[in-house]
């Protein structure tokens, strides 16, 4: 019987009655979720600077006291990565609501991410930490390191589970890691099963993101049923690493094969998809639609584990703070442009007082308006800089510009101080540096490190990564049809690092049969934002899936938490470009 793995978080915020959810919903066996997104950590370690004993997710905690008990009556194993910066407090409070109700639960922590002091010492010896896609040199920026974790795999969490545990909590892993640790302890896999964790990684990859599997961000939302209360889903994962993804009856949403391609294209850089246990080779995969909302996903093959570890460096990197004023009327772009001239000749230096600025203006307004909104305009002006005074000093400075603005000037909020700007900075290890350890009843021990014979080199396998090349963008003097691009594929987009990450899929074969020939570089490059079009494009097509993506470097500028934009994390980047317009074949089109 296959392994039932089940979600209850996609992200630290995410719903608290998941947990319940599942447990209620039907029968499962394992209960995982995915607390730790690049810049929660960052908020975790403002919380650990403010509190000791913080650092973790306090909603999975939460989440527990709601279920534990009958986690451990039902023999459901829980398996998180919320401890975050602060395993041993978040493993302790869960220890504690056993106590509570007169039980002793054989809670395991999984450590060895932390690797703080290692970096610092490397960086003292003049290691440069060079930037995983820039190659930019930390020591070059005048960062100060918070907190380094490296992203660790399943072995750990499989140890902890052939020991006994009833929950193991987890420092930094990497999002796959809950199930892929899970599903290896389950099956007794060995470190070179490598079809069998590529498969499990992938399952995990599919369900990390809770209820974005059953339809949530989905491009053609209005075609799901019950869109209320979206399901978190679920993984039944076989022996041989295939897993069928399905919901508990009578929840929300849908799982089809193609809100299970949307999560599938989330944030991955093209066809090899690097894990700590293993490569995940994604242009093998195969999904099959056995019955409504169950997905067969098979197929999958794996190469050996790369030499190097991803490591995610927190560091404070100056300061942020922004206004944002209401313009009403007539004359939106005199009077933005009169703010802004009114604003900078208030401050010391003007705009050059900061490192960085960013002025955007949000039209909403409209000829002969009907109501408030329809006559309103928002300017927000941000800034950043190392001068925490002067960043701190500057959203005041908008509020002494009131009384001597323009006509029906406002902000659409108090002045507020100037914020710590945190900077995430991926780096790579070498993997033979960081060692997991496991403590569960006072006890620890070392997890294995394997054998030099199982490495391989990130870039190199048993297959190379497929360029978007193809040639048959549809028949010669084929009619055409101006028409958004969204009309024949779907998007899914979001952040890695500093860059941004889009995958589009073809809803038919025919479609990605001249999706495939179009997707070349200049192509995607009208596509992009105006400003963004001289960008470095790495484009990568994944033909089972009848999807295509693209990676932009540095479009995010160094990082969801660092950076100025309007959608820092590039979340509506995918919607952006299915909205703008692209000669279609006809043939493709249901009408005119």
């Amino acid at each position: 019987m296959a392994l039932r793995i089940a979600n209850c978080s996609g992200f630290f915020g995410d719903r608290l009655s998941a947990a319940r959810e599942m447990i209620d919903g039907g029968p499962i066996d394992v209960l995982t979720g995915d607390w730790l997104a690049e810049i929660t950590m960052g908020v975790l370690a403002s919380q650990r600077a403010r509190n000791d004993d913080r650092g973790y997710a306090h909603t999975f905690v939460q989440q527990m006291d709601d279920v534990l008990i009958d986690c451990l009556d039902r023999g459901v194993r829980v398996v998180s990565n919320a401890g975050g910066l602060n395993p041993r407090s978040c493993a302790a409070a869960v220890r504690a609501i056993g106590l509570s109700a007169g039980r002793d639960v054989k809670v395991a922590v999984v450590e060895g991410d932390d690797v703080t002091e290692l970096v610092n010492g490397r960086l003292a010896e003049g290691w440069p930490a060079p930037h995983l896609g820039t190659n930019e040199s930390l020591t070059e920026i005048d960062a100060h390191l918070v907190v380094a974790n490296a992203y660790l795999g399943g072995w750990g969490i499989a140890a902890a589970l052939d020991r006994g545990a009833d929950v193991v909590i987890t420092g930094r892993v990497s999002d796959a890691s809950v199930v892929v640790g899970a599903a290896a302890a389950h099956y007794g896999w060995a470190r070179d099963a490598w079809d069998e964790l590529a498969g499990a990684v992938v399952a995990g990859h599919i369900i990390e993101c809770g209820p974005q599997t059953a339809g949530g961000n989905y491009p053609f939302f209005a075609e799901l049923p019950d869109t209320t209360h979206l399901a978190f889903p679920i993984a039944d994962v076989a022996e041989d690493g295939s897993a069928t993804i399905y919901k508990h009856a009578g929840t929300g949403g849908a799982i089809t094969c193609e809100t299970v391609t949307a999560q599938l294209l989330y944030e991955i850089h093209g066809p090899r998809y690097l894990n700590p246990d293993v490569v995940a080779r994604f242009d093998t995969i195969r999904l099959r639609q056995d019955a409504s909302d169950r997905v067969h996903v098979s197929g999958t093959t794996g190469e050996p584990a790369p030499e190097t570890l991803k490591a995610g460096l927190i560091c404070e990197h100056g300061w942020t703070n922004s206004v944002t004023f209401l313009l009403t009327g007539r004359d939106i772009e005199r009077k933005s442009a009169f703010a802004e001239e009114v604003l900078w000749s208030s401050i010391s230096g003007g705009r050059d007082a900061f490192d960085e600025t960013s002025v955007r203006l949000l039209r909403a307004d409209r000829e002969d308006p009907e109501t408030l909104e329809e006559a309103t305009a928002l300017l927000t002006i941000s800034v950043a800089g190392r001068d925490p005074d002067a960043v701190h000093s500057f959203s005041r400075r908008a509020v002494e510009t009131l009384l001597a603005g323009y006509p029906g000037q406002a902000l659409t909020s108090p002045p507020s101080g100037a914020t710590r700007r945190r900077l995430f900075w991926p780096t790579l290890l070498p993997a033979r540096d960081v060692v997991q350890s496991v403590t569960m009843d006072a006890v620890s021990w070392q997890v294995d490190v394997p054998e030099s014979t199982t490495w391989a080199a990130a870039g190199r396998g048993r297959a190379g990564a497929q360029p978007a090349t193809s040639t048959s963008g549809g028949r010669p003097g084929a009619a055409t049809v101006r028409r958004p691009f969204g009309s024949v594929v779907g998007a899914r987009s979001g952040d890695k690092g500093g860059d941004a990450v889009v995958g589009l899929w073809a809803r038919l074969d025919e479609t990605f049969t001249w999706l495939d020939g179009w997707w070349v570089e200049d192509h995607v490059r009208d596509l992009l934002p105006r400003s963004d079009r001289h960008r470095q494009l790495h484009l990568w097509r994944l033909p089972n899936l009848r999807a295509v993506g693209v990676t932009i470097p540095g479009y995010l500028g160094r990082g969801a938490a660092h950076n100025l934009a309007l959608d820092p994390q590039a979340k509506g980047l995918g919607e952006y470009l299915r909205a703008r317009h692209v000669d279609l074949p006809a043939s493709l089109l249901d009408g005119p």
